[in-house]
């Protein structure tokens, strides 16, 4: 968890139940007693059993309200896929370092799949991303977050709101350029996708574990790149297994057509219903 970046839960003390709640007028009567059978990795600190292995958050008063935070956030997370389970929509929250490619792929992944996909943004500041996917054809919705590193699910909740989810198949939640904060928060998903490029290095596995630990797919990126740079990819696929025996593990380049097929099948095999 953070104490010094923006989303410090303690300086918070999670102003989004408040600020970012969005409290709606209209209907949501859709099913609120579904069940999570279809393999959803929405797994944000359930139990919460990490923060206890944080030394900054070892007193029982912030640990507290810590864990109220999140317990509030896991019920909206869960009415979040109550809403995209209604309209027999797939969620995936994309999450990465920055500049890992993720809005890329998203850009060029419109050539490769039937599928019909909209995306919600999220980034401290701008409307960039969002702008760039509108401009390709692709539906977007952009959360300025300010200051906190990550989307939660209220945040996710008020830009559901913006979207037209009929017809949809899939919505992509590209969360906050990040390894560290995005992992912590259930936003109301059902698969995690995590984008690792080659510039990067593949010491990030390592060094940031929580975020492949959850990862029910990790992208490698920019593959092209692989001549150009020192990543040992039999390494770093060793180090992901290592951490996360049931990961898949896709090599990517936008340019390889081949690689953003695999990219499109893996779509199509893990959105609701598939199996």
């Amino acid at each position: 968890m953070c104490k010094d970046c923006g989303c410090s839960l303690t300086r918070h003390n999670h102003d989004h139940l408040g600020a970012h709640s969005h409290v709606d007028s209209h209907d949501h009567s859709h099913d609120h007693g579904h069940s999570h059978e279809y393999g959803a990795s929405h797994n944000s600190l359930h139990g919460h059993s990490e923060l206890h292995t944080n030394p900054q958050l070892n007193d029982k008063k912030t640990l507290s309200v810590i864990h109220k935070i999140l317990d509030k956030n896991d019920v909206e997370a869960g009415h979040n896929r109550a809403h995209f389970e209604a309209h027999n929509i797939t969620a995936f929250n994309i999450m990465s370092s920055p500049g890992s490619g993720k809005t890329t792929l998203l850009e060029n992944l419109k050539e490769y799949t039937k599928l019909n996909y909209a995306v919600i943004e999220g980034d401290l500041e701008t409307s960039r991303d969002a702008d760039r996917l509108i401009a390709k054809g692709i539906t977007a919705y952009q959360i300025q977050t300010g200051s906190a590193c990550h989307l939660d699910a209220f945040m996710v909740h008020g830009a559901l709101h913006h979207l037209p989810l009929e017809g949809l198949d899939i919505c992509f939640v590209e969360n906050v350029g990040n390894l560290v904060c995005p992992a912590s928060y259930d936003v109301g998903t059902h698969k995690n996708i995590v984008l690792l490029s080659v510039p990067e290095g593949d010491d990030k596995i390592e060094k940031y574990p929580v975020m492949f630990r959850r990862a029910d797919v990790v992208f490698i990126t920019k593959c092209d790149l692989l001549p150009y740079f020192d990543f040992k990819l039999d390494e770093a696929k060793a180090q992901l297994k290592k951490l996360n025996p049931a990961t898949q593990i896709i090599e990517v380049s936008i340019k390889d057509g081949d690689s953003m097929q695999a990219v499109a099948a893996w779509l199509k095999d893990n959105i609701r219903g598939a199996q």
